[in-house]
């Protein structure tokens, strides 16, 4: 067997990381297999330097890997923090996205059977409102504490969350409507009130919080269609809002509550998730 050894001042430059090829490619080699080289080093090492590379390991390995969803994000350019705050948004994970997968699924197959869109319709509107309301808020976000740490502005926050909830939710809806293409834009009557149930929604919240406000916009709509259906004449006409009229009405309601929403945009900086 060899008794060549690692020179100490070698071991030294190799600890202080000054050690130079082709000396590093042989103090690393001697070092996995002889202990007595692996004392010295120890010894002639600087314990403070040593200690902060254990922690940055230890740093490095108790750090979460990120999922597909964060990794997409930071891959298209954006900042780490904020593709960590939106993959932590709750409706982004794969648990909901396949609910509404299977109730859309399930919706489109009984518009399919009915011979009408009309339930689909009236159900569209209501998943992006409550995407954003499990978005922000202490009551229904897991990661509100994180959210309300981080670094931007808290109306900031809410419209990168909104923003990531519309696409998800309005995507998914939009494939649905694909399945219907007999109804032709009939079939796209749910768009606007979806925007409008969203961003009354996101108006009311910093007055009556996270919970209730969705509750109630939620429920007026569900008022507003059965008041439509209770009017409707013929089962072959189409309820009221989603008619021309219906639709108008619904996009100026989505203008008024957004302009709404920046009125009232730096109380979500206060909000601590209760009504006021």
């Amino acid at each position: 067997m060899s008794t060549w050894h690692v020179a100490e001042e070698d071991l030294r430059a190799y600890a202080q990381g000054e050690l130079t090829a082709p000396l590093l490619w042989s103090a690393d080699t001697h070092l996995a297999a002889c202990a007595q080289c692996r004392a010295l080093l120890a010894d002639v090492g600087d314990p403070v330097a040593l200690d902060a590379g254990w922690e940055r390991l230890d740093a490095e390995l108790d750090a979460p890997r990120p999922g597909w969803v964060e990794a997409l994000l930071t891959r298209v350019g954006i900042a780490d923090h904020t593709a960590r705050l939106l993959a932590a948004t709750p409706v982004l994970r794969r648990s909901w996205l396949a609910a509404v997968t299977f109730l859309l699924l399930a919706t489109v197959g009984v518009v399919h059977t009915a011979g009408s869109p009309t339930l689909f319709l009236a159900l569209a509107p209501l998943l992006p409102l409550a995407g954003v309301a499990l978005s922000y808020g202490p009551t229904l976000d897991p990661t509100y504490e994180m959210a309300v740490v981080a670094p931007m502005h808290g109306f900031r926050l809410l419209m990168i969350r909104t923003l990531a909830v519309l696409v998800a939710g309005l995507g998914l809806n939009g494939l649905a409507t694909l399945a219907l293409p007999g109804y032709g834009l009939r079939a796209l009557a749910w768009l606007l009130p979806a925007l409008a149930l969203t961003a009354t929604g996101l108006a009311l919240t910093p007055r009556l919080g996270p919970v209730l406000a969705p509750s109630l916009v939620g429920g007026a709509w569900v008022a507003v269609l059965l008041a439509a259906q209770a009017a409707q004449q013929t089962a072959a006409d189409p309820l009221a809002p989603f008619t021309a009229a219906g639709q108008g009405v619904a996009g100026a309601v989505a203008a008024l509550a957004a302009g709404l929403l920046f009125l009232v945009r730096d109380r979500f900086d206060l909000f601590n998730g209760s009504a006021e």
